[in-house]
């Protein structure tokens, strides 16, 4: 269960901050497979005590966003190929449907939206700047889910992002991209021709092709 920050309460308010900063870190792939942290360094680069960086890390262990070894050692997960198979695997059922109850309500906004930021995945790619691709890619996954109206499922997905960030920066380096994703240009035009197999197809293949890359 998370904890909720109470008003007026700093060791709240200090412990949320690092987690939603670090939670970031680790999404956007800002840290590698295997990366160590301590409570010592989490609280000295954030200027909190003991405590609220070690609810941070307990409510990232939780989520699956680090891991925490018998003894007692923090770090960001290295991920088998089975696990990488299993999250593979869970993109493949969970964005499809989303990118599916959103196509009722891909407006031209959305679509020219989602066209702006692509270009920036492209800048990303130039700039040889993983985390800034792994952010802009998933900021196009996040804008086009939001409209399906399902926050739950969403959620669920962003854990499974939380879980392969670092993984997705080692990825990254593998393919050695020189533009964006080009399964991307076709979720585009599959939400343009409201084709709906087709934008599940183009989906599945972009989320999941990677990480199989990965597991194999």
């Amino acid at each position: 269960m998370l904890i909720q920050s109470r008003p007026n309460d700093p060791a709240g308010s200090a412990h949320d901050r690092v987690y939603r900063t670090l939670r970031t870190r680790i999404m956007h792939g800002e840290m590698e497979p295997g990366q160590a942290l301590t409570l010592r360094g989490i609280g000295k680069e954030f200027g909190v005590s003991m405590t609220p960086a070690r609810e941070a890390v307990r409510r990232l262990v939780a989520e699956g966003a680090l891991f925490l070894s018998s003894s007692g050692r923090v770090s960001t997960p290295e991920l088998s190929s089975e696990r990488l198979e299993e999250l593979a695997a869970l993109r493949a059922l969970l964005e499809p449907e989303l990118a599916s109850r959103a196509l009722p309500r891909a407006h031209l906004a959305l679509i020219e939206r989602l066209e702006t930021i692509n270009a920036g995945v492209g800048q990303m790619v130039a700039r040889h700047d993983a985390p800034g691709y792994i952010r802009m890619n998933l900021e196009f996954h996040r804008t086009l889910y939001l409209r399906a109206q399902a926050p739950a499922m969403l959620a669920m997905a962003e854990t499974v992002w939380l879980q392969v960030g670092p993984t997705m920066r080692s990825l990254y380096g593998r393919l050695r991209r020189t533009e964006p994703p080009y399964h991307h240009k076709l979720i585009i035009a599959a939400l343009k021709a409201g084709d709906e197999p087709g934008l599940r197809l183009a989906v599945r293949t972009d989320v999941t092709q990677g990480l199989r890359l990965l597991a194999s």
